[in-house]
C-alpha cells in the first residue's frame, strides 16, 4: 500500500547535511520534471518583486523568495519533518519510534509542487510554491506534472493507493485508473464534509497506520485494520471513495 499526502504551505526552517539531491528522491522517472521546476523557481527568485507577485506573497512572506533562491544549496531534512501545519502536527512524525518512521518512508509519498511526490523520508529543502501557481518559463503545473506523475505511479505498481491529497494536488497527478485506489473524504457523523479539520483527521489516520504498520495491501485489508483500531473508515456510494468519519472536530488551534 502507498499513501499519498498533500504538502503544507508552512514548513520548518533549517536542516542539516547535504543539499538537495534529485537523484535520491522517490519515483526517479520524475527527475527531469523536478529539474525543470527547480530551475524555474530559482530563476524567478532572482527578481524578488516579480517572485513575490507570482507566488502571491505578502510583505511578511517575502523571505520565502530566498528559500527558492537557495533550493540547490540549502540544507535539507526529511519531507515528513519539513512540513508543518494541521495535518503534519497531527501526524507528529518526529515523535514516532524508528520502526514507525521507517514504515512512513516505505509507504508514504508527499506530493510537493516543485518535486512531485517524494518519499516521507526523502530529504528536501524549504521552498515556496503552491499547486495553483504558474511559473514563468514552465508549463502550467497540471500539464507539467500530471502525465508524468500518473505514469510514475503506474510504474511503481502499488497494490493499493490511499489518496489523502487535496483536489488541487490530485490534479497534479491522478492515480492511474488501473491501480486500485481510494480517495478519502473526511465527514462528520451527519455526513457534513469538513474543511480545516479534515487535515487533522488525515494526519491522525496516518499516524495510527505508522504505529500499527498493518500488512494491508488492499481496500478490504485497510478497512479490516480500521475496525481493529476503532478508526471510522467507511465505504460510500462511490466505489472510488472512502469516508473517514470524525464524530466531533478537534478544538481549533
Amino acid at each position: 500500500m502507498k499513501i499519498l499526502l498533500p504538502p503544507s504551505e508552512t514548513k520548518r526552517p533549517g536542516g542539516s547535511g547535504a543539499s538537495l539531491d534529485l537523484d535520491a528522491l522517490a519515483l526517479p522517472s520524475l527527475r527531469r520534471r523536478r529539474e525543470e521546476a527547480v530551475d524555474a523557481l530559482v530563476r524567478l527568485a532572482a527578481d524578488e518583486d516579480e517572485a513575490a507577485r507570482v507566488l502571491k506573497l505578502s510583505p511578511r512572506q517575502r523571505e520565502a523568495v530566498q528559500d527558492n533562491a537557495r533550493l540547490r544549496t540549502a540544507p535539507c531534512m526529511p519531507a515528513v519533518d519539513r512540513y508543518t501545519g494541521v495535518l503534519f502536527d497531527a501526524l507528529d512524525a518526529s515523535s514516532l519510534p524508528s520502526a514507525a518512521r521507517r514504515w512512513l518512508g516505505a509507504h508514504v509519498w508527499i506530493h510537493s509542487a516543485p518535486f512531485g511526490p517524494v518519499g516521507a523520508l526523502d530529504r528536501i529543502p524549504s521552498y515556496r510554491l503552491g499547486a495553483g501557481v504558474s511559473l514563468p518559463g514552465l508549463a502550467p503545473l497540471t500539464r507539467h506534472w500530471a502525465p508524468a506523475v500518473t505514469e510514475a505511479i503506474r510504474a511503481a505498481s502499488p497494490s493499493f493507493v490511499l489518496d489523502l491529497r487535496s483536489e488541487a494536488y490530485v490534479a497534479l497527478g491522478p492515480v492511474p485508473t488501473e491501480v486500485a485506489s481510494a480517495y478519502v473524504r473526511v465527514v462528520t457523523e451527519s455526513g457534513r464534509a469538513l474543511n480545516h479539520f479534515n487535515k487533522h483527521a488525515k494526519g491522525a489516520l496516518v499516524r495510527a497506520l505508522a504505529e500499527d504498520r498493518p500488512r494491508a495491501s488492499s481496500r478490504r485489508g485497510l478497512l479490516a485494520w480500521a475496525r481493529t483500531r476503532a478508526v471510522d473508515l467507511r465505504e460510500t456510494d462511490d466505489p472510488s471513495t472512502l469516508a473517514l468519519v470524525t464524530a466531533q472536530p478537534p478544538a481549533q488551534r
